[in-house]
Formats: C-alpha cells, sequence, structure tokens
C-alpha cells in the first residue's frame, strides 16, 4: 500500500524567493508555527542535509533534516521522534513577480492507523501555520 500524503495551496503577497528563503530557514519557524517554543541546534544555512531541534510546545523534540532544497521552487524536510517520522514539502510557484503561491504535502508515518490519524489531524495545522507565514510576510512585502 502506497502511503498517501496530504495538502492544499496558500496564497502569500510576496515575491516567491521572499516566501522561499523564510520558509526552509529554521530560525523563523517560532514565529510562524503554532506548535514551536524555539528551535535549536541549526546546523548552518538552508541546504540538503541541513539538520536541528524542533522544541515543541508539548515538550517534543523532533530531529529535523532538510531533504530537498531547489530554490525558490521546492523544499522538503523530514522530523523523526521515537517511532515517528512527519515529512512536509513544499513547492512554490509565482502567478506574478510579486506573489507567490506555496503547494505543500504533509505525512505522518507511524506504526499502524496512528499514522494517517496523526496525519489527517494534523494537515488543518500545517494550512493555518502556513497561512500565519503568508500573513507575517505579506505584511513586510
Amino acid at each position: 500500500m502506497t502511503a498517501r500524503t496530504f495538502g492544499g495551496t496558500i496564497d502569500v503577497a510576496a515575491p516567491r524567493e521572499v516566501v522561499f528563503d523564510y520558509l526552509v530557514d529554521p530560525h523563523h519557524r517560532a514565529e510562524w508555527q503554532s506548535s514551536l517554543r524555539r528551535v535549536d541546534d541549526v546546523d548552518g544555512e538552508p541546504r540538503v542535509g541541513q539538520t536541528w531541534t524542533d522544541v515543541t510546545v508539548p515538550g517534543l523534540r523532533p530531529a529535523m533534516r532538510t531533504t530537498e532544497l531547489v530554490r525558490p521552487e521546492r523544499w522538503s524536510e523530514s522530523g523523526t521522534w521515537r517511532f515517528v517520522r512527519a515529512d512536509l514539502t513544499l513547492e512554490l510557484t509565482a502567478p506574478t513577480p510579486q506573489t507567490c503561491v506555496v503547494a505543500y504535502r504533509f505525512r505522518i508515518h507511524a506504526l499502524g492507523p496512528l499514522g494517517l490519524a496523526a496525519t489527517l489531524a494534523s494537515v488543518p495545522a500545517v494550512g493555518a501555520d502556513l497561512r500565519r507565514a503568508a500573513d507575517i510576510l505579506s505584511r513586510r512585502s
């Protein structure tokens, strides 16, 4: 059985390069990701293989890694904690030079039906976080 991913799209009133650079830099994550207290142990600049630790509001500390980075079009990360892995991919298009559409795909991999249930429960939060980032970037542009 093939793992299913879920997601959506977010419109952003900012140039694609600005949106990309903001979303892929772990230093900005706590500003727009509601589940984060902070980000620790950021390993250098955004690139494939970059690592960091998300420190979440509930106290979980998933180990994060950038798995794909094609600026300004596509970025993927994978986070692991115990027996759980979460994957997020962002694909950015630019309908105009001053706007961007972020398509996101998200999946939690865990034992049994827990992974699908956790994915379905988390997708709305991922979308809400990306809308928060879009609002921040739109105000700055």
